[in-house]
């Protein structure tokens, strides 16, 4: 019944395609959208594409790898001048791998394309200082700095996205790093599963949260309110995205102990619920990653590969070995080169920072600044 399903799902996909006009078809396949972010990334990045002259088409995979797959392979079918992928898992290596034997170059977006040597470039955020600003958050908020009571120490739980997307492992390997020091000198206690890098993989995956879904996290986080954190109480929640951070919240707020006062929780996106519940003294704090200057940037540089332009420049975005990260494009076969756009840390503070950038509808960034 499934292959019957793709099979249709290909042939439709191919019977949508009117010829591309101008500079030829981009074909865009993002993953899934229960991540708000990411149906906003890929219109972004078909309306920059469109500016630049080209036919763009946009389908998302529902989180599905075979779906994905068929999606990019009605694209080559199409003669597609391009593609840009954002993954769900390293399955996608198979339709990469298509793509390239018809000579089509494939840009990996925001999440690197595993175990593949068939594409060159990936365009993505500094994915590792995602995860120092949430532990630098957790360290300011719990004031551990100068924290000394070992008798006493803060209590925290840690949350991972999914085991299938690389950048999970540098979001938790930035904010691990800055946490392990106050974990070794005992003023900051693990609950619950703790490795001590994403280099620990059995004890990773028992933190890590499948295809980023936030049932599976609020359903984790019931069991150690009921488990590990029973008779404790947690002073911070390590969640890598908005959310995994909101369903965290919901779990807590179910949990007599915490109507008074939640735990610190992180997040990522700057998504507007997870941004109002800052506003409200909720969520403690998010990462605002423009994935408007994202998509465009990705654009701008999937057009220098098709046009063969051998000095690529990305405004905004740095190249990773240029800065000592050059780690972050290993596949697993070979070490592509990627591009790097900056993130900010959102607190109430500076809640203002992202509607003001113009990432959210009008009516939304006025209940922000309202």
């Amino acid at each position: 019944m499934k292959k019957i399903t793709l099979v249709l799902l290909l042939l439709a996909l191919i019977a949508s395609f009117s010829f591309a006009q101008g500079k030829g078809l981009i074909g865009i396949a993002m993953p899934e959208t229960h991540v708000q972010r990411w149906i906003k990334d890929g219109e972004a990045l078909k309306t920059n594409a469109i500016k630049l002259g080209y036919t763009a088409e946009v389908n998302w995979a529902n989180a599905d790898q075979a779906i994905q797959n068929a999606i990019i392979g009605a694209y080559v079918t199409k003669g597609a001048k391009a593609l840009i992928v954002g993954s769900i898992n390293d399955g996608v290596g198979r339709a990469v791998q298509d793509a390239k034997k018809k000579k089509i170059p494939v840009l990996a977006y925001d999440r690197i394309i595993q175990n593949s040597a068939d594409y060159d470039y990936f365009i993505t955020f500094n994915n590792k200082n995602v995860g120092q600003l949430q532990g630098e958050a957790i360290v300011k908020a719990l004031g551990l700095a100068t924290y000394t009571d070992t008798s006493k120490p803060k209590n925290i739980t840690l949350f991972a996205g999914s085991a299938t997307d690389g950048n999970a492992f540098f979001f938790f390997d930035g904010a691990i790093e800055v946490l392990n020091p106050y974990i070794d000198k005992g003023v900051l206690k693990v609950v619950g599963p703790y490795p001590k890098s994403s280099a620990d993989k059995s004890t990773f995956l028992q933190i890590a949260t499948e295809n980023w879904q936030a049932d599976i996290a609020k359903r984790r986080m019931e069991g150690l309110l009921v488990g590990d954190a029973k008779s404790v109480t947690l002073d911070a929640i390590l969640a890598p995205n908005d959310p995994i951070a909101r369903a965290v919240i919901e779990a807590c707020k179910a949990d007599a102990k915490y109507r008074g006062k939640l735990p610190v929780v992180t997040g990522q996106d700057a998504e507007f619920a997870s941004v109002m519940s800052i506003k409200n003294g909720e969520q403690y704090m998010t990462i605002f990653k423009d994935t408007n200057k994202l998509a465009e940037a990705a654009v701008i540089l999937i057009d220098q590969i098709i046009r063969g332009e051998k000095n690529i420049k990305v405004p905004g975005a740095v190249v990773a070995a240029d800065v000592g990260l050059a780690a972050i494009g290993a596949t697993g076969k070979k070490t592509v080169t990627v591009y790097l756009l900056q993130v900010q840390s959102i607190t109430r503070d500076n809640i203002n920072i992202p509607a003001d950038a113009g990432f959210y509808p009008d009516a939304e960034a006025a209940q922000i600044k309202r």
